[in-house]
């Protein structure tokens, strides 16, 4: 099979966290060099993978690109545990009213539509986070009722380093709309057929979201497991 432009991007920054978890364990100056050549080449196969996102580029621009890249993680590595390289963690929730709508905000940095998300906060469980994120984005109060899934933002395509994210199915119990003033846009509640033009993803995401506002019970889904892990699907 053939590797695309995502292909090379999983596998630039899986090299890159194994190198960066190493770093972080070793003390040894040989092994910190070998991995320090590791963080090397996945900056190149970054590079190649956003070259071919892109219209052409001249070589000087990748070549500054990928050192770009490889300064990053080496300024990411700690020490032992907290030096051991995982997937950043991002909370959704999607909350529902009791006329089958759904709440959206609006990116202000973007325009892009879509429910309530977050990076998870340390000192607060996963659901705490969806609770808080909710309030803040759009003053709305919400209950968690269910784990609708986890989602590999990476494998998805709307994240260019490895994430998760763990989607809520939360009920609205109080609040006013009112959007943060720093974050948000715009906030409001949409009905199936009434989500704005620029909203992010629905097609994946809209039937399971509205399954759960109209009170079907479902398993938490996740991504199946490639046949071939290291190649495309």
């Amino acid at each position: 099979m053939t590797a695309d432009a995502r292909d090379l991007a999983r596998w630039s920054e899986t090299l890159a966290a194994i190198a960066r978890t190493g770093m972080g364990f070793t003390e040894n100056l040989y092994e910190r060099e070998r991995y320090e050549e590791v963080l090397q080449v996945a900056g190149d196969i970054k590079g190649a993978a956003r070259e071919l996102q892109t219209a052409e580029r001249d070589d000087i621009a990748v070549q500054r690109e990928t050192d770009h890249f490889v300064q990053e993680w080496m300024e990411s590595i700690g020490e032992g545990v907290p030096g051991y390289v995982t997937p950043k963690i991002a909370i959704g929730a999607i909350v529902g009213n009791a006329d089958g709508e759904i709440l959206l905000v609006q990116r202000k940095d973007s325009g892009i539509w879509l429910y309530p998300t977050g990076w998870a906060d340390v000192g607060y469980s996963a659901a705490e986070v969806a609770v808080k994120e909710v309030s803040e984005e759009t003053g709305i109060e919400c209950e968690p009722q269910s784990l609708l899934g986890v989602v590999d933002g990476q494998r998805m395509g709307f994240s260019r380093f490895g994430m998760y994210m763990l989607l809520f199915h939360c009920t609205v119990v109080g609040g006013e709309l009112k959007p943060h003033p720093l974050e948000t846009q715009d906030v409001g509640w949409f009905g199936p057929t009434e989500l704005p033009e620029a909203t992010a993803g629905a097609q994946w995401w809209g039937p399971m979201a509205f399954a759960a506002i109209d009170g079907v019970q479902s398993a938490a889904t996740f991504d199946s497991v490639r046949t071939q892990i290291w190649r495309t699907d």
